[in-house]
């Protein structure tokens, strides 16, 4: 058993492999994120996206060496019929699912449900994961993972109720299997409630490893 674990940690298994965040919330992410998450500050996004694929970039590069070293080459006339493996899985335009390699390594954006979708007009997670995805050459997979329930807003919640708040919310809804490498896209991880409950639905679909990368955890 890992040292680096507290008691809670070592009692309760996790169905996230690995987390990593690309800083501690403090400044500046502490006044960047409100204003990206709750007041439309887009470019403020994008420069937190620029963070987090400057974080990233040396783990996607080892997970798309791994994934090549793994695969056997293909001829010429193989690989000139294959979609661009850069391009994201579900979006319109895009290769789908049953068309992409589902082990490679794919960056799933944690949802919002509906509701909260059509008061705030974006989904900060899918935009931070769009940008990650164009320059970290990782693919994207925008739709299958759904908030099934409206929550209460977890900053008002304790652990043990953010887990409450949480259980079976998330659903993994795509026509085809989730991919068997997920990697989680969210802003801020707290308790990591949110990340666990959509890594479970992720592994409850079929996933076999899935990961998370976030802009900030808290201190």
């Amino acid at each position: 058993m890992p040292r680096d674990r507290c008691g809670a940690c070592r009692n309760r298994a996790s169905p996230l492999h690995e987390v990593r965040a690309a800083a501690f919330y403090r400044a500046p992410l502490d006044r960047l994120l409100p204003r990206f998450k709750f007041h439309r500050d887009l470019a403020a996004g994008r420069l937190l996206a620029s963070t987090m694929a400057a974080a990233f970039a040396p783990r996607a590069a080892s997970l798309l060496a791994n994934g090549a070293a793994a695969t056997p080459r293909q001829s010429a006339a193989q690989a000139s019929e294959r979609p661009n493996a850069r391009r994201a899985i579900g979006e319109p335009g895009r290769r789908t699912a049953t068309t992409a390699a589902r082990d490679t390594p794919t960056l799933v954006p944690i949802p919002l449900h509906r509701g909260r979708l059509r008061e705030r007009g974006y989904d900060q997670a899918l935009e931070l994961a769009r940008p990650l995805s164009r320059r970290l050459g990782l693919a994207l997979c925008a739709t299958g993972l759904h908030r099934l329930r409206a929550t209460p807003a977890q900053s008002r919640l304790d652990a043990a109720r953010r887990r409450r708040n949480l259980r079976d919310a998330f659903a993994w809804t795509g026509a085809a299997a989730p991919p068997m490498h997920a990697i989680l896209i969210d802003d801020v991880m707290t308790t990591g409630a949110t990340l666990h409950a959509a890594a479970l639905a992720l592994r409850r679909a079929g996933a076999q490893r899935v990961d998370a990368w976030v802009c900030a955890r808290t201190l």
